[in-house]
């Protein structure tokens, strides 16, 4: 059963989407992302990805208060990512209420960091962020590209013992189109233990359901539950019906 992460992006400590990662392309949907998060709870929810968006751009964790907020007045499993460089940046995260943390940019640009932090931490607290336009990885909220390839970099770190990796399709995230499946096939072809969390496109609960039919074990939405193409109430009977925990 494929397991349901509805996500959070914060700028400016609001709940706000992108389209295709593009910061000139801001949608506000809540200024208040402990109500959007408590009402993901009520609806049977336990899992969220939240993301700081000030954080990816600014390059350290800047949204931690947000975080505390919200593992501090909810018993949501929250995945933070976003501006994560430093030691310290991690610790605040933990410290804040971060039951996982998601590096991406630093998988690269300082991958003997990121090695400590799944040496340290277990790869239980560590996800690999691989977030790709083509099947190039983009770094720092998306506004740079580098020249490291989608495959090569997943191979290195499972060998390094990751295990749980969220693939977000840059062309697709925020658009509404449906998601990358086959990219996610040809990802699961190669590595058929992994984690692999979906991201990006996602637009109804059929799209949810070809993911999972595709064998992938999780996926991450926001956009098409903030438009109103997927209901609290529609995820809230998926999970009883198919009796999902969710973290």
């Amino acid at each position: 059963m494929i397991q349901l992460i509805p996500a959070i992006d914060i700028i400016d400590g609001k709940c706000v989407r992108l389209s295709q990662g593009k910061y000139d392309q801001k949608k506000v949907y809540n200024e208040n992302v402990l109500e959007v998060a408590k009402e993901f709870e009520a609806h049977g929810i336990t899992r969220l990805h939240l993301v700081d968006l000030d954080g990816a751009k600014a390059k350290h964790i800047v949204n931690y208060k947000v975080l505390e907020n919200i593992a501090s007045n909810t018993n949501l499993c929250i995945d933070f990512g976003g501006g994560l460089k430093t030691d310290e940046d991690l610790k605040i995260a933990f410290e804040c209420g971060a039951s996982m943390v998601t590096g991406g940019s630093i998988a690269i640009k300082n991958a003997a960091t990121f090695i400590s932090w799944i040496n340290t931490y277990g790869k239980d607290k560590i996800i690999l962020g691989a977030d790709v336009k083509g099947e190039t990885i983009a770094l720092n909220g998306w506004t740079e590209e580098s020249e490291c390839k989608l495959m090569p970099f997943l191979n290195s770190y499972i060998q390094k013992g990751i295990d749980k990796v969220i693939c977000t399709d840059i062309a697709k995230d925020g658009m509404l189109e449906g998601p990358s499946i086959d990219l996610y096939k040809k990802i699961l072809s190669k590595h058929k233990d992994l984690y692999l969390i979906a991201s990006g496109g996602v637009s109804s609960m059929e799209d949810i359901a070809t993911l999972e039919s595709a064998g992938l074990p999780a996926v991450i939405f926001g956009k098409a539950i903030y438009e109103g193409r997927i209901s609290l109430k529609q995820l809230e009977s998926s999970i009883i019906q198919k009796h999902i925990i969710i973290c």
